[in-house]
């Protein structure tokens, strides 16, 4: 089996937005639970519900990939689960470090999902000496001093950081000066890195502030509700905080 050092996916070099890249882990995981079902074809108005899209964008997506489907019968399950993962890189064997084995570190080396996508935990790191030799998901952690050494010797080019914020910058740059080029960053705190270093920030609180931004909404719409319509002047000064579109400014947490 190919490793992550040597072959990279083809998405960008065949024109796949980012847009689609990031719905296609979704559909696959619509595929992947239909497939489990030994469900043979699903049609593009199913599979979207599934996947939370709509199925024109669905079917825009898929046609990047060059499926279309037969009209009338509708996708091959088992096929698109191939295409997809081959998009996705999930063919090949992606050796991947975990860094910061804290409460979150040792919870994602015991996520079972990442050997099912392709994905192989080569290494838990921490800079506790007291952590040093203790098996967290069947693996030793092994010290941040061996850090260099144990992504040469695996090939990783994929680093997990799950440290405290004010560690993360100096993890995220020994991890890109020692080869790695993505990165997955549990830290709350926004990475420098140069071109060619790809970072997927995964921050809770945010997502839970967004949420609590349309619970607010929602509440005041209701209240509005009850109220009956808005006076005339709220309703221009609601109508100008509005983008050209209708929609709402995105709020920015600081």
């Amino acid at each position: 089996m190919a490793t992550g050092r040597t072959h990279r996916p083809a998405t960008r070099s065949r024109g796949i937005p980012e847009a689609t890249v990031a719905r296609l882990p979704l559909y696959l995981r619509a595929l992947t639970a239909l497939s489990e079902r030994s469900v043979p074809t699903v049609s593009s108005e199913e599979l979207a519900a599934a996947a939370g899209v709509n199925s024109a964008k669905l079917r825009k997506d898929f046609s990047y990939l060059g499926s279309y489907g037969t009209r009338g019968v509708g996708y091959d399950v088992e096929y698109l689960v191939y295409q997809i993962s081959r998009e996705l890189g999930l063919t090949q064997d992606w050796p991947v470090v975990i860094v910061g084995i804290g409460n979150l570190g040792a919870a994602l080396a015991n996520y079972g999902g990442f050997a099912s996508r392709g994905f192989r935990v080569a290494a838990l790191i921490d800079a506790d000496p007291a952590m040093a030799g203790k098996p967290v998901a069947g693996i030793p952690v092994q010290h941040t001093d061996e850090l260099e050494k144990i992504i040469k010797d695996n090939g990783v080019s994929i680093g997990v950081i799950a440290t405290p914020a004010g560690a993360a910058q100096q993890v995220c740059d020994r991890l890109v000066a020692a080869g790695v080029t993505s990165i997955l960053n549990f830290a709350p705190t926004v990475l420098s890195v140069p071109d060619g270093v790809d970072v997927r920030k995964v921050d809770l609180s945010i997502e839970l502030q967004i949420l609590a931004f349309h619970e607010q909404r929602k509440a005041g719409e209701e209240t509005a509700a009850g109220d009956g319509a808005l006076p005339a002047a709220t309703a221009r000064e609601a109508s100008a905080d509005q983008g050209p579109d209708g929609d709402v400014p995105a709020v920015m947490p600081a």
